[in-house]
């Protein structure tokens, strides 16, 4: 394990292919493919997703100098306690090499479009479509939260969702009233909370009172994985990773606008004619001026 603690996972795979046979590389690919989230996963999940047994995952973590494949996951989840440091400490070795290659705008547009395209790929259509059902759903009272740098999705969110339904709910930006929200959650309830990598003990206490309560939690956060996915039942695992000291949410926000797209289209017929009396409203009240 000394050998083994002293790199990352993702270099041991790589040394040691030539060591591992044709099942056990198979492993390493799955591992690799969807890096470290996929190696966080339970060892029949795991066997499963790389269509081998269990005893070969078993085999593989050992091969990589491990004493099983528990301490493998302990050493994938010290790699992201690494990564869950201040902006100041968080960019990588990647991020740092690639500095001068080509226009900024071009290199984080490349991570962005790399963000999008490695969350669609990890991203359950049946977990999509069940949180649309929740929120379509006036009977189920929907609350938005989000932490220091979330809560601007998170309000995002809300405002186009409130346009769309009634029954849905803000919480305040101070964790000491959130109390005063969890009176009203019960079974009805939704909440969905965002939270990114330097995840927030505050949400994730939060999350735990409402679920206690028996609301449904969905959670929005990085590819690691917030604490509170273990009490959330439906969680979006979206990359964030950029060439910059701090994560981008472009992926979390495309998910969140095709969610607002789908629940507007699910109650069209209601939101039709709250769209035309808010409208009106803004006309009467003189808000927006009218240009036409």
């Amino acid at each position: 394990m000394a050998e083994a603690g002293a790199k990352q996972v993702k270099a041991l795979i790589l040394a040691a292919t030539t060591r591992l046979t044709a099942s056990e590389k198979r492993v390493g690919e799955v591992i690799l493919k969807d890096y470290p989230m996929a190696g966080m996963q339970s060892v029949t999940k795991l066997a499963e997703l790389a269509s081998v047994s269990t005893p070969t995952v078993i085999r593989m973590a050992r091969k990589l100098g491990f004493e099983g494949f528990p301490e493998l996951q302990n050493a994938l989840r010290s790699e992201v306690a690494e990564r869950i440091k201040a902006p100041s400490l968080k960019r990588d070795a990647r991020s740092a090499a690639s500095e001068g290659e080509g226009h900024v705008l071009h290199r984080f547009t490349e991570a962005v479009i790399r963000n999008l395209t490695g969350s669609l790929e990890r991203l359950d259509p049946v977990v999509f479509d069940r949180v649309a059902d929740l929120l379509a759903d006036t009977s189920r009272p929907a609350y938005f939260v989000g932490g220091r740098i979330t809560r601007a999705n998170a309000s995002y969110f809300h405002n186009h969702i409130q346009i769309i339904r009634a029954n849905v709910t803000l919480l305040s930006q101070t964790p000491n009233v959130w109390p005063h929200y969890l009176l009203d959650m019960d079974a009805r309830s939704v909440l969905i909370v965002f939270d990114i990598r330097r995840y927030e003990k505050d949400l994730q206490k939060l999350a735990e009172l409402a679920q206690e309560r028996g609301a449904t939690v969905v959670l929005f956060t990085d590819q690691w994985g917030s604490p509170i996915a273990q009490v959330a039942e439906n969680v979006f695992n979206l990359q964030v990773e950029a060439p910059s000291n701090w994560d981008s949410t472009i992926a979390i926000m495309a998910v969140v606008e095709a969610l607002i797209a789908e629940v507007q289209a699910k109650r069209w017929d209601d939101t039709q004619g709250r769209l035309q009396e808010l409208e009106s409203m803004f006309s009467t009240t003189r808000v927006f001026r009218n240009f036409t």
